[in-house]
């Protein structure tokens, strides 16, 4: 059974920094492209960033661009978003998912196989 699970959210600063992890298992990980999508309080989904299954042809959205940097680590299953420069409207659940076009630069909502739990990640002062 296939697995995503996040880590590493939490409260923040406006200006500070935080590192989110999503550690997969039974899938094979290393084919698939990976996303993190968020979504705010009230708000529906928005897609943050994707990694193709080789770790290039890295996306962003405008919004975090130049302040979120995606990579991923295909031998301990895991893809990695690190938030700096964090503003209040980055306050979301973040997400990440599993898509398995593995070139894929971007894919809707209802094309990824995986999800995960989601962790929150709250920017305030």
């Amino acid at each position: 059974e296939a697995h995503l699970v996040e880590s590493g959210g939490g409260l923040a600063q406006p200006g500070g920094s935080l590192r989110l992890s999503c550690a997969a298992s039974g899938f094979a990980f290393a084919t698939y492209a990976m996303s993190w999508v968020r979504q705010a309080p009230g708000k529906g989904l928005e897609w943050v960033s994707t990694i193709r299954n080789s770790g290039g042809n890295i996306k962003y959205a405008d919004s975090v661009k130049g302040r979120f940097t995606i990579s991923r680590n295909n031998a301990e299953n895991t893809v990695y978003l690190e938030m700096n420069d964090l503003k209040p409207e980055d306050t979301a659940v973040y997400y990440c998912a599993a898509d398995p076009r593995g070139d894929s630069d971007y894919a809707s909502e209802a094309e990824y196989d995986y999800w995960g739990q989601g962790t929150q990640v709250t920017v305030s002062s």
